[in-house]
């Protein structure tokens, strides 16, 4: 594939390596372009301090190091400006106007708490409750149609463990609007190579079956996740046993 939109970088506080040392993994891995889509600053209240996530003081930095980089770079490859951005509810609209402030090329969606980071639970953690599957999904739907996002970053984040009816009720919801809203849905290399609970085969032979779109992320919080699908044993036996079929992994007008 030609091109990987999902990147971090130290800002979020858990990852590593300079922007140079991706870019540069990036290139020797025959990528064309890249895409920074670090965690986004949420313009917390109360003095709630996010340690997932960059500053709301820090987006100058982010910004103006990769704009130089960008320039640098501009030979070898292509360079995106982006966020990863959660839809909380009371702090989005006040998000987006902040970013407008800046010359960002794209933003992804990935829901990584519900109903917010500050008063709410981690998506990642065990849960039985249908209620917290459907806030999730209700959530994620409402980011697809706000019309701002790219793609769902890690959709199948939500670590549900309770009945595989209810799973499947609520996860074909969120499918069914994908397709309605032409949306991407992401497999996610780095939560397959930490063997985490995505990318899992009861959601994407799913979203194959019902005909989603999909895209292949990096998920790159060290430049050594940025490589080929190729390069990652058992990666390409999902996605082929899911029946998801991947090109050169290049958005519309992002490439």
């Amino acid at each position: 594939m030609l091109a990987n939109y999902h990147t971090h970088t130290v800002r979020c506080k858990h990852a590593v390596g300079t922007e140079r040392e991706y870019i540069e993994a990036a290139i020797a891995n025959g990528f064309k372009v890249l895409g920074f889509s670090d965690h986004v600053p949420q313009p917390y209240k109360n003095g709630f301090v996010s340690g997932i996530r960059m500053d709301m003081s820090e987006i100058p930095d982010y910004i103006g190091t990769l704009t130089k980089l960008r320039e640098e770079y501009k030979d070898r490859i292509k360079i995106y400006i982006g966020f990863e951005v959660e839809c909380y509810k009371g702090y989005f609209e006040p998000l987006m106007k902040e970013l407008e402030k800046y010359p960002i090329d794209y933003m992804i969606l990935g829901q990584h708490h519900v109903p917010s980071e500050d008063d709410g639970i981690y998506v990642g953690f065990k849960t039985d409750r249908e209620e917290d599957l459907k806030l999730y999904v209700d959530t994620c739907i409402a980011g697809m149609k706000t019309g701002r996002f790219i793609y769902l970053a890690h959709p199948d984040l939500i670590n549900f463990v309770g009945s595989d009816d209810i799973y499947k009720k609520h996860m074909e919801r969120l499918i069914k609007a994908s397709i309605e809203q032409d949306f991407p849905l992401e497999v996610n290399i780095y939560g397959f190579v930490d063997k985490r609970q995505y990318p899992s085969d009861r959601f994407f032979s799913l979203a194959s079956e019902m005909g989603a779109k999909f895209i292949i992320g990096c998920d790159a919080h060290k430049a050594e996740l940025l490589k080929q699908p190729k390069d990652f044993p058992g990666f390409e036996d999902f996605l082929k046993r899911n029946k998801i079929e991947y090109g050169d992994n290049l958005i519309e007008g992002l490439c």
